[in-house]
């Protein structure tokens, strides 16, 4: 077998046996690095340091690793502009915490009939936040629901947040009526 010492330098192909005795001498173990290698590949070293090196890199990968959450908001083709404000208000702080957001649209008997109300209201979701999120999937009709999902845009929102220093997803400007233009919402109901 292939040995390397503890100082990571080619010591040669030698048997087992005597791979031992050498890192018996130095007071280390004798570690097998490329079992399928031709021949195997062993390394002088401490196992103990050796397991506890990889733990440790293992803990740091995860600790880079980023989770992103999907944050879920309910609307109705009928929601006001002021709740629908709110709802924006709570989109805009989740995406600045770096979560995404899922928009329900839930539909519910005759409203079924003005699916471009729904529409509508969405459109003014995308363009209330199109300033720090990307439209992720596109408005899209799934039985009585429609739903459309936004992620935060880093650049956008690493520029949202260098003019708006005190927005960290808490302290929000409110928004204002000119930022959502105000449509109709009012659903017919023909009564026979």
């Amino acid at each position: 077998m292939r040995v390397i010492d503890n100082e990571g330098e080619m010591v040669g192909v030698m048997s087992v046996p005597e791979a031992l005795r050498i890192a018996e001498d130095k007071g280390l173990d004798l570690i097998e690095i490329a079992p399928t290698a031709t021949p195997p590949t062993c390394k002088i070293m401490d196992y103990g340091k050796y397991k506890y090196e990889n733990k440790k890199k293992a803990a740091a990968a995860r600790k880079k690793q980023v989770i992103v959450t999907i944050k879920e908001l309910q609307l109705r083709p009928r929601t006001d502009q002021h709740d629908l404000e709110t709802k924006l208000k709570h989109a805009r702080r989740f995406i600045l915490e770096g979560d995404k957001v899922k928009v329900n649209l839930r539909f519910m008997g005759r409203e079924m009939a003005h699916q471009d109300l729904g529409v509508q209201l969405l459109g003014k979701v995308i363009q209330g936040l199109q300033d720090i999120a990307i439209t992720e999937v596109a408005p899209k009709l799934e039985g009585k629901q429609m739903f459309l999902l936004l992620a935060p845009d880093p650049l956008k929102v690493k520029e949202y947040l260098k003019l708006n220093p005190k927005a960290n997803g808490k302290d929000l400007p409110p928004l204002s009526a000119d930022d959502l233009s105000e449509t109709q919402h009012a659903v017919d109901v023909d009564d026979e």
